[in-house]
């Protein structure tokens, strides 16, 4: 009995530092850590864009929330047709509207979310379909300016 324990925690030793191996260069919210909040009163909300404009209630109204990513900003999503999202960061400092630069639909049915982030990491995970091409996992980071920049793609395959 004792050497089918043992075969048991070996493999599943194995198994593990397999799986750690793949994740290594996966990036990870804690990479992408924010030092600071934002606490205070947002600033109002800068609708430059004519897509601001044309989305200008959902922004206002998401523009009133507490800030959900990156430390000062409210990432929102809406609808925008059969499993397809649009989202927007708002910089609660400073009232910019930041779009993410694509549509995201066609997530996999085992994904609860198809955007995952956190309040104190920069790092923004994209799952499924950006703008209904290709398909996979997108790694996002929102730079010193404000602005979207892919930091590592995981295309889906046939075999995936």
């Amino acid at each position: 009995m004792n050497k089918f324990l043992l075969m048991g925690f070996v493999s599943a030793a194995c198994w593990m530092g397999v799986a750690q191996a793949v994740d290594a260069g996966t990036p990870r919210f804690e990479e992408f850590a924010v030092s600071d909040t934002f606490a205070g009163k947002a600033a109002k909300v800068r609708l430059v864009s004519a897509s601001d404009k044309e989305y200008a209630t959902r922004i206002r109204e998401a523009s009133r929330q507490k800030p959900n990513f990156a430390g000062h900003c409210v990432l929102a999503s809406w609808g925008c047709g059969a499993s397809c999202v649009s989202s927007v960061a708002i910089n609660a400092k400073t009232g910019r509207v930041t779009w993410l630069p694509f549509t995201v639909c066609c997530w996999d049915v085992d994904v609860k979310e198809p955007l995952e982030f956190r309040r104190d990491s920069r790092l923004l995970v994209v799952h499924g379909s950006r703008n209904e091409e290709g398909s996979g996992t997108y790694y996002y980071a929102l730079d010193k300016e404000g602005n979207f920049k892919l930091v590592k793609a995981v295309e889906k395959t046939a075999k995936n």
